[in-house]
């Protein structure tokens, strides 16, 4: 005889989270090598001494990280897809009825506390550490090289920097891209720069005036560099650098990144591979 599915709710349950997720999970390895004691008290100083607790922040990078290995880019997905998972759920210890930070809770501390504190960066040098100590990272040579980032906004949507500045002034209110990228004007025109000088742009983007117009990869459009200065063992990635798609900032960037791998996990590579647009005197020297 044919069944048919009969659902009947139940009045207790005998259901643990930790016996559905396989143990040979992806999130169940990385979360064998998190150690987030060590950056806790760098999370604290963001945090005021007084008041009602806030949503733990190691929750919201335990999100950040899911987002990043399952290819969820939007916030309101990662927020209902760590709703329903139950392998997310456990890696983001929230067990069966923890509840999930609101998208606008999640994105205000994403773009304001965690950017001010460099969270995101402190938890990166966390894993890079792990890889060192596990071995992973002792080559010679070092290799540097950048992916060109397509910006979120349209190529018809720029204007020669003049305008843009002036329609600016008249607004009562500046959005954050633009108020960072004027301040960083300013902050440039009395200060000596590294390398090479590159002209004052052409056109900027209305709406996000930090993204540089490249024709790097085909038509003309706004976008960003991710440089990226790599181990030659086992191609661990020891630093990253972000910067407007311009060719000069590849070499600001590399230098940067040489410098702060060195200080900060005392990487001292002894060779340098990279390609043709890195072939500058002053970078050479």
């Amino acid at each position: 005889m044919m069944g048919r599915l009969a659902v009947q709710d139940a009045l207790f349950y005998r259901f643990r989270i930790e016996d559905h997720v396989p143990s040979d999970h992806l999130l169940r390895r990385i979360d064998r090598v998190l150690d987030f004691d060590a950056i806790r008290p760098r999370l604290a100083a963001l945090y005021s001494p007084i008041g009602r607790p806030s949503i733990d922040p190691e929750l919201m990078i335990r999100m950040l990280l899911v987002g990043y290995l399952y290819g969820i880019r939007s916030e309101t997905r990662l927020c209902e897809e760590v709703h329903l998972n139950l392998g997310y759920r456990w890696f983001c210890c929230l067990g069966l009825e923890g509840r999930v930070p609101d998208r606008s809770s999640y994105s205000k501390n994403r773009y304001g506390r965690f950017a001010d504190g460099d969270v995101l960066g402190v938890v990166f040098e966390m894993v890079v550490q792990r890889c060192v100590a596990a071995g992973l990272v002792g080559g010679t040579g070092a290799l540097v090289d950048g992916s060109t980032v397509e910006a979120d906004t349209k190529r018809d949507r720029r204007a020669a920097p003049a305008e843009l500045e002036a329609a600016w002034a008249e607004a009562d209110d500046i959005a954050r891209p633009v108020r960072a990228y004027l301040d960083q004007l300013d902050a440039e025109a009395g200060v000596e720069r590294e390398g090479p000088v590159h002209k004052p742009p052409k056109v900027i983007s209305e709406t996000d005036p930090q993204a540089a117009w490249s024709t790097k990869d085909g038509p003309g459009r706004f976008s960003y560099e991710t440089n990226y200065l790599v181990d030659d063992r086992h191609a661990i990635i020891m630093d990253v650098e972000a910067t407007p798609a311009r060719l000069s900032q590849e070499i600001v960037a590399a230098k940067a990144m040489l410098e702060r791998s060195n200080t900060n996990l005392g990487f001292t590579p002894t060779s340098l591979a990279a390609d043709k647009s890195y072939g500058t005197a002053p970078f050479l020297a």
